[in-house]
């Protein structure tokens, strides 16, 4: 059985004691990919999408930077951290998509990936509240962890894994 760092030894939840481990420079870059549709996809190629709630990828982007500083308040478990910088974009991609690209740094004893997925994960959720009034199809199909780095773990993720 693999060990789970957030159960203790009698496999009830706990928070990671962190107080050991060095600050390190931390980075994390995420990706959600998002279906609107074609009809969306053209409308947005032509300039910035505007709805009656406004601006929809400045409306994400915001919202996706808000979410990646509170994370801690969202996930159980996660340790409040001090984000150094967030760089959050969005843009269309192929056959109806968009895809969001969170990253963030910062300087810290843990690691930043639940911060940058938690950007991408809201910022997707704005996107799709935004545009539902135009497309009740519209499908979150994917948020990953592409790239950490800092600490004792580097990881990159190999497309089609």
């Amino acid at each position: 059985m693999t060990d789970f760092s957030h159960l203790d030894d009698k496999h009830q939840p706990r928070m990671v004691d962190i107080n050991h481990k060095p600050a390190t420079l931390r980075f994390a870059h995420a990706r959600a990919r998002v279906w609107l549709g074609e009809e969306l996809i053209d409308k947005i190629s032509q300039r910035e999408l505007h709805t009656a709630k406004g601006a929809v990828f400045q409306t994400a982007i915001i919202a996706g930077t808000m979410a990646a500083k509170r994370t801690h308040e969202l996930i159980p478990f996660c340790h409040q951290l001090l984000l150094e910088d967030c760089q959050i974009t969005i843009e269309a991609a192929s056959q109806g998509e968009i895809h969001i690209h969170t990253k963030v740094k910062l300087k810290a004893n843990t690691g930043a990936e639940m911060e940058a997925m938690t950007a991408a994960s809201v910022a997707a959720l704005t996107v799709y509240d935004m545009c539902k009034s135009a497309n009740k199809g519209i499908a979150i199909k994917e948020i990953v962890l592409l790239e950490k780095s800092g600490g004792k773990s580097h990881y990159i993720r190999i497309e089609g894994q």
